[in-house]
């Protein structure tokens, strides 16, 4: 199953796929956002952990949702309005980045989400105190290596289509103005 580490860049690559932004290592606060919210359904384990000491108490459930993505999706569309730490991003890319995660653990997992919530609830089962979801996030997270290669993979195709696609947009513009000029000199 995918971990933070490997929802990060599952979010990474949603955003690189969806944004026509080339600088996206450089930008230490965007990087740190798009964290936050590819990691956000998983908040049900913490509160799982303060309420019942367990993090699978609340897991999968409606923060795995598609009702949770399109909320969150939009508050996090408007949270720049709060503070200048957080990068302005439009709803539709909020909520991509949010719902990467739901999709991650749908296709990478063999439990169920809670896709439909309130329509259908899908509980994780089981026992994870604190030292076990501890162990999961810093030892046990490495283990999404493919993930992580994957999504790079995906970052680094996004940038080569872009960079195809201005350089092919300027070189149209410099063959458009080559022919208008001829057509100039030829009138």
């Amino acid at each position: 199953m995918p971990l933070p580490l490997g929802h990060t860049a599952i979010g990474l690559a949603a955003y690189e796929l969806g944004s026509h932004n080339n600088s996206l290592t450089s930008r230490l606060k965007l990087i740190i956002f798009l964290t936050i919210l590819a990691n956000l359904p998983d908040l049900d384990i913490l509160v799982g952990l303060l309420v019942k000491c367990n993090g699978s108490a609340f897991h999968r459930g409606p923060s795995h949702s598609l009702f949770f993505a399109l909320i969150m999706g939009f508050f996090a569309s408007k949270a720049w309005r709060f503070s200048s730490h957080i990068p302005r991003m439009k709803f539709g890319m909020c909520f991509l980045i949010v719902f990467s995660h739901v999709i991650g653990d749908i296709l990478f997992t063999a439990s169920p989400v809670s896709l439909f919530w309130p329509f259908e609830v899908n509980w994780s089962t089981g026992f994870s105190g604190w030292s076990d979801v501890l162990n999961l996030v810093f030892v046990q997270g490495f283990q999404d290596i493919g993930v992580i290669i994957g999504s790079a993979g995906l970052i680094m195709l996004a940038r080569l289509i872009r960079r195809y696609n201005r350089r092919s947009l300027a070189l149209n513009k410099e063959k458009f103005w080559e022919l208008k000029s001829f057509r100039r000199i030829s009138n």
